[in-house]
């Protein structure tokens, strides 16, 4: 549904911190999902860890995010400009539910569960070969900047 040249024209993420590769499905004002595919080559395996690579339970949300920001965005129509900023408002009961490390492909679903103003709230699961990595209601706002 969206290729990841299409989603670099709505996201101004960029490497290393761009975290959605692919749409796979849209619903205007509905849902989302979307994928990320991970690699042994993301930057923050060297760290994360060494001797056995997890990736970071905040990234996983933040890949989150940014496939509700896409559904947002879509669900508006606009495609945002440079003094267009998205950003975290809130994150409830997010549980994490199993690990996600190189060669794992997360499959985030993200539903949207309000929008008031510019403040939109957000229910997501992501998984990793049908099975939950991580839940969590997530609340973001779109703001113009000067």
């Amino acid at each position: 549904m969206m290729d990841i040249h299409q989603i670099l024209k709505q996201l101004p993420h960029r490497y290393p911190i761009l975290l959605v590769d692919r749409v796979l499905e849209m619903e205007t004002g509905k849902r989302i999902k979307a994928l990320k595919n991970v690699t042994m080559n993301e930057p923050f395996f060297m760290g994360h860890f060494p001797h056995h690579p997890v990736m970071p339970g905040v990234l996983i949300l933040e890949a989150m995010a940014q496939a509700a920001a896409l559904l947002a965005f879509d669900t508006m129509g606009v495609t945002p400009d440079d003094k267009t900023v998205y950003y975290f408002a809130g994150i409830d009961g997010a549980r994490f539910k199993r690990p996600v490390g190189p060669g794992d492909q997360m499959i985030m679903d993200i539903t949207l569960e309000r929008m008031k103003a510019s403040i939109f709230k957000f229910k997501g699961a992501t998984r990793v070969d049908g099975a939950i990595a991580c839940e969590a209601e997530l609340m973001c706002t779109m703001r113009t900047i000067a």
